[in-house]
């Protein structure tokens, strides 16, 4: 799945030009229900502007919010996107001016794929995902990107976790990698993480990226109906 002399730089991705936009909405607690349902019926007119890659509903972690990745070929075309979504009057009248009042914030953050990664999906439809995201220490994947690859490597390698990928960030907080996996249920990721806690690689490849650790969280999201990633 990976190679052992993989580079973890980002510049091969910032040539190509794709990213993905990373975007949580925190939505207010009386309004869930109600931004979930509207959402399920006019995200068809958002997703005619851009490919959406997941869209998820969080359920640990964090209370009354949403994440979802949008797919992007370059800034020119999210730029076009964003023109022609401010100037279509059924996205306008029929999603946005009912969905901003259920919210109370929203948050945003540009990443790119890391080389060693891509977009896998999981084998089956259902289950649940885990969004782990890493504060490293300033320096740089030149610094610790060996040491978080060997981490994350081991644990997909081992078979604990399916990785659906790797992401690093251009804006937003720096020095930031998310990991999104996928398991078959909470009660299955309990029980591997159970397992990987008392695995002498694991344990020395997680040791090894502490070090450069300074910060970290996580959340479980459930795939919404209308996510492409279920």
């Amino acid at each position: 799945m990976f190679s052992p002399g993989t580079r973890f730089s980002t510049a091969p991705q910032q040539q190509h030009g794709t990213f993905y936009e990373f975007r949580t909405y925190f939505i207010r607690p009386e309004k869930n229900a109600a931004f979930l349902k509207l959402t399920n019926e006019k995200i068809h007119l958002r997703t005619a502007h851009s490919e959406l890659l997941g869209y998820w509903s969080v359920e640990y972690g964090g209370l009354n919010q949403v994440f979802h990745i949008w797919k992007y070929d370059s800034y020119s075309q999210r730029a076009g996107v964003r023109a022609a979504l401010a100037q279509d009057p059924n996205w306008i009248e029929e999603y946005i001016s009912k969905a901003m009042p259920m919210l109370t914030s929203q948050d945003n953050e540009v990443t790119y794929m890391v080389p060693w990664s891509h977009i896998q999906r999981p084998p089956k439809e259902g289950g649940v995902y885990e969004l782990s995201s890493f504060q490293m220490r300033p320096g740089s994947p030149a610094v610790w990107g060996e040491a978080f690859q060997a981490s994350v490597s081991t644990h997909t390698n081992a078979g604990y976790a399916h990785l659906v990928g790797v992401f690093h960030n251009e804006f937003g907080l720096l020095n930031r990698v998310h990991a999104l996996w996928w398991y078959e249920s909470a009660d299955q990721r309990a029980e591997v993480r159970h397992k990987a806690h008392g695995d002498p690689r694991v344990v020395a490849a997680v040791r090894e990226s502490v070090t450069y650790l300074e910060s970290q969280k996580n959340k479980l999201m459930f795939p919404c109906p209308y996510s492409p990633l279920k």
